[in-house]
């Protein structure tokens, strides 16, 4: 046993030393199973001899589009086919995809509780963490709508969805974050949550009720 530990010693330095090649090769490495550890590829922005404009990166075929891209205009942008106004309601071909009104409605408060509450609040009343700590800190204009006022409840549904697609003032985009769908699925959500906050008392129900009497007076 004593000569045994001087021996594996020694083995275990001589493969430490083999290691060390002591000097800067340019040979390449010994890779016994290469796989796709060498293969002929093109680095990116890499000059091509292949191709006749010389690039390596290829631009998409004619006619190509994202997966993701809406082949209908008027479901990607929100406005109608000739563009000279929004659409004023959730096209039925995305509820339909979407499983039905209920199921869009349930996909779009997922979504708005994820993307949007944290600013608009849960209700939709401009009460979110985020919008109440601007607040605090001195930065009440960061502050945004809350969907209960009577301008975006007038608002068509096609504009709506433009906003959260293209994002307005201190809202950014969310055309990369949520997906085109889910977009339409958040203003059907936005929609529901007006109609369940309309009946209840508050000080703006209140004040349009007030004067929607005082005009039929």
């Amino acid at each position: 046993m004593t000569r045994f530990v001087p021996i594996l010693s020694a083995l275990v330095g001589l493969t430490a030393l083999a290691g060390c090649r002591g000097q800067v090769s340019e040979e390449p490495p010994i890779v016994p199973i290469r796989n796709m550890y060498d293969q002929p590829r093109y680095d990116p922005l890499e000059e091509s001899d292949f191709f006749q404009d010389g690039r390596t990166m290829r631009p998409p075929v004619e006619g190509a589009i994202a997966r993701e891209m809406e082949p209908d205009s008027t479901i990607a942008t929100g406005r109608t086919e000739d563009d000279s106004a929004w659409l004023l309601e959730v096209p039925a071909q995305v509820v339909q995809r979407g499983g039905g009104m209920e199921a869009v409605v349930e996909r779009g408060q997922d979504r708005y509780e994820i993307y949007c509450a944290p600013c608009h609040g849960v209700a939709g009343d401009a009460e979110g963490l985020v919008a109440n700590r601007a607040v605090e800190r001195g930065f009440a204009t960061l502050k945004p709508p809350s969907f209960h006022d009577d301008r975006i409840r007038h608002m068509p549904d096609g504009q709506l969805y433009a906003t959260i697609t293209n994002g307005i003032r201190n809202m950014p985009s969310y055309r990369h974050n949520v997906p085109q769908d889910d977009r339409w699925a958040i203003v059907t959500y936005v929609r529901a949550l007006q109609i369940s906050q309309a009946s209840r008392s508050t000080a703006m129900n209140d004040a349009t009720a007030a004067g929607s009497e005082e005009a039929t007076q």
